[in-house]
């Protein structure tokens, strides 16, 4: 019989590891070279990388072989990458990553296990387990596995309000659909009303409460929202706190929102997708005081868990609330598998096909250890206290406010802009500073103004990083 001559697929074996060897050294080395480049980024404008991809042919019939493949891939799009471990790529919550992450994606892909059932999966679905165990000790749930990882704080968050959703109508079935509605702060990430679009309500399900100046929501005024839409007839089927909003980093009042989801039998949700990493604080952890009283928790560590993305979970309290959206299928995670003891996560999941994200973060907590990472974002915290003391004595920077984690919101004064615009100044010097690759700058706006943000979530970012980009900044002024 004619042997299939494969080109191109891994196999097992000698010649399938020798082959898998000698390309992963060669991809080593062009990643291990783009490292050693200091700039953030290249500054190739739009159209001339639109251009430059035109003129190769995306799928084509015959191919060019591995080894031209990834001299392309190089070519075309890692020397035009932003640099993520740029001291001054802080526009977003956007990480360096450990290199046990990396480390642990070269293992993950290689393996390609799915995390939907245990014959897919076997000892990984284990680990994810043990994992989510381990993540409910430091919140402070109950022993259990009650969770499972997710691509994100956007699908954790879905997770936590499809399942609020399904145990107000089971628990409270005098209320129909239209009489619910969700309550969060002004500040509450977009996925509280996108996830409520794919649950099937419109905008006005989505009841927004007024937030202090730090950014974290007013407790009086949510707890006179609840008063008055008993009062109208309406149900909250869920409060969505916020550890750690996107601009800010502001962490609401938990423990006083706990207890107004308790007293209004609500389900609380906790966006912790930033906060979260105070889990391993030594000094800050009180800050998340009350997040162990929430029904359900997102927790994102591709932030500042400095995780590869994609990599978060979803944590919930009690895990008989799984039953509310639990299936079963027989190809999949038939019922007897349960009853066996046969772990299926995707019982515990929206999603089917999955990757074995949770290696990622269990290789980082292995290597550096709970210490380091305790270290590394109370580093954060403290230089982000520099940096904001640093510019409130500033001659031609404001501080726009503080911050409970690592973010920083600033602007020019308005003595240093003079009759320019605004806006407009400040949109050219983070564009230049990106298109000179010196610095990511986040653009925000601020009661209505727009402003500049550092998000200092790399822990080999100093204070002197900062300070220089600042001089720079003043220096740019005159080119406006």
């Amino acid at each position: 019989m004619q042997k299939n001559k494969v080109v191109g697929v891994t196999s097992i074996g000698q010649e399938g590891a020798e082959q898998y060897r000698t390309l992963m050294k060669q991809a080593v080395d062009v990643a291990a070279d783009w490292l050693t480049v200091d700039k953030m980024f290249d500054g190739m404008p739009i159209q001339t990388l639109r251009d430059q991809l035109n003129h190769i042919e995306m799928i084509p019939a015959k191919g060019v072989g591995d080894r031209r493949a990834l001299q392309e891939a190089n070519e075309y799009f890692l020397q035009h990458a932003l640099q993520v471990h740029h001291p001054l790529c802080s526009a977003h919550l956007h990480c360096p990553t450990t290199l046990a992450s990396q480390l642990a994606e070269v293992l993950i892909n290689v393996a390609n296990q799915s995390m939907d059932s245990w014959d897919q999966s076997p000892s990984a679905t284990l680990f994810e387990e043990h994992i989510i165990t381990q993540l409910r000790q430091h919140i402070g749930y109950a022993a259990g596995d009650a969770g499972i990882f997710t691509s994100g704080g956007t699908q954790s968050n879905f997770m936590g309000l499809l399942l609020a959703r399904e145990y107000c109508l089971k628990h409270y079935p005098t209320y129909q659909k239209h009489d619910l509605v969700v309550l969060c702060s002004e500040q509450a990430h977009f996925s509280v009303q996108q996830s409520m679009l794919l649950l099937g309500f419109d905008d006005s399900a989505v009841v927004t409460i007024a937030c202090d100046h730090g950014g974290r929501i007013v407790v009086d005024a949510l707890a006179a929202t609840l008063r008055d839409l008993a009062l109208q007839g309406k149900k909250a089927f869920a409060i969505v706190a916020t550890a750690g909003t996107t601009d800010t980093g502001a962490i609401d009042d938990l423990s006083a929102i706990a207890s107004l989801a308790k007293q209004f039998e609500v389900w609380l949700h906790i966006d912790a997708a930033w906060g979260g990493i105070l889990l391993f604080s030594q000094r800050y952890r009180d800050r998340l005081q009350g997040i162990e009283l929430a029904d359900s928790i997102a927790l994102d560590f591709h932030k500042q868990f400095l995780q590869t993305i994609s990599c978060g979970a979803f944590v919930l309290k009690d895990a008989a609330n799984y039953e509310l959206i639990r299936r079963h299928d027989d190809y999949l995670n038939p019922i007897e598998d349960e009853l066996e003891g046969v772990p299926n996560l995707v019982s515990k999941s929206i999603q089917t096909t999955r990757r074995f994200d949770a290696l990622k973060l269990w290789m980082s907590f292995r290597s550096i250890g709970a210490e380091q990472y305790a270290n590394m974002v109370d580093y954060s915290i403290d230089l982000a206290q520099q940096v904001a003391a640093y510019i409130d004595q500033s001659d031609k920077f404001e501080l726009v406010n503080s911050t409970q984690i690592a973010s920083v919101l600033f602007r020019i004064k308005k003595h240093a802009l003079g009759d320019k615009d605004s806006t407009q100044v400040h949109r050219f010097i983070a564009q230049l500073l990106f298109d000179e690759g010196r610095a990511n700058l986040g653009i925000t706006r601020r009661e209505g103004e727009t402003t500049l943000k550092l998000t200092l979530l790399n822990p080999h970012t100093q204070f002197e990083h900062v300070k220089a980009l600042l001089a720079t900044i003043e220096r740019l002024l005159t080119r406006c």
